[in-house]
């Protein structure tokens, strides 16, 4: 799962349109979803990447080879979006969504319906109490998404940038919190909060990444990950976020790759 992330990235400059595309490419044929059910994990509006282009670019790619396309909103505890905002997130309209992708459904994460919620695994007290070097002793109940159970592939679409609860966003973050229950989310939160932002804060590895990736194991369903890096200042496509850097591979490597690049920028 941790294998060599590939992509492209650049400090001086922003990715071209062809270069995005044949990135996705060469992602998508690359990945075993003929006839899955695939599941993508993506941000919401405040999270600041060309979503638009990577939703268009990524269903011309897979929907002619999966049996179903959902496109699950990584909301943590965020309210849940409209029908008309979820289209909007996505760039296109209700009309476009019925008729040129009739295969994508756009999902919320509803945290607080248990009903939408099923058990994967659990951290137990001395595990927390080595992973958060003894700040913590506590059993902690992971609850996730059922779609996670009811698909067969799973990818994670989104941005990597310096954060305050967990060192750097992105990567298996979307799954633990942004799509998991309440126990662990919160869980999360008070450690990212005693630890301090500022020992947090732009560093890649972290006590909260270390529980996020921890968790993110406890799922069966094959996962991977395609993780930006959006250039500050920078539009392109139409005025949309400029990217300095696409890579694609496991959840842990993608991220890694995308995380030392937004250090640097």
């Amino acid at each position: 799962m941790n294998a060599k992330p590939n992509g492209m990235g650049n400090l001086d400059r922003v990715l071209t349109h062809a270069e995005i595309a044949s990135i996705c490419t060469d992602a998508v044929s690359g990945w075993r979803v003929d006839d899955k059910r695939v599941l993508v994990v993506i941000p919401d509006a405040t999270r600041t990447c060309p979503l638009p282009l990577l939703f268009r670019l990524l269903y011309e790619r897979l929907a002619p080879r999966v049996r179903s396309l959902s496109f699950l909103v990584a909301l943590g505890t965020h309210p849940a979006m409209s029908d008309d905002e979820l289209c909007r997130l996505v760039g296109i309209t209700g009309g476009e969504l019925r008729n040129v992708y009739p295969k994508a459904k756009l999902l919320n994460h509803l945290w607080k319906e248990t009903g939408e919620l099923v058990p994967v695994g659990s951290l137990k007290a001395a595990e927390v109490e080595s992973i958060t070097g003894g700040l913590f002793r506590m059993d902690v109940t992971v609850t996730c998404n059922r779609a996670v159970t009811e698909n067969d592939f799973l990818l994670i679409a989104g941005p990597v940038f310096p954060h305050e609860v967990v060192g750097f966003s992105g990567g298996n973050k979307y799954l633990f919190p942004g799509i998991a229950g309440q126990e662990i989310i919160d869980f999360f939160h008070w450690l990212g909060a005693v630890i301090t932002s500022p020992a947090v804060i732009g560093r890649k590895q972290t006590p909260v990444r270390a529980v996020v990736d921890r968790v993110a194991g406890f799922l069966t369903i094959e996962r991977r990950a395609m993780c930006l890096v959006v250039k500050p200042g920078a539009d392109s496509h139409g005025g949309e976020p400029g990217l300095a850097g696409l890579y694609f591979g496991s959840p842990e490597s993608a991220w890694s790759a995308a995380a030392a690049l937004s250090a640097k920028l």
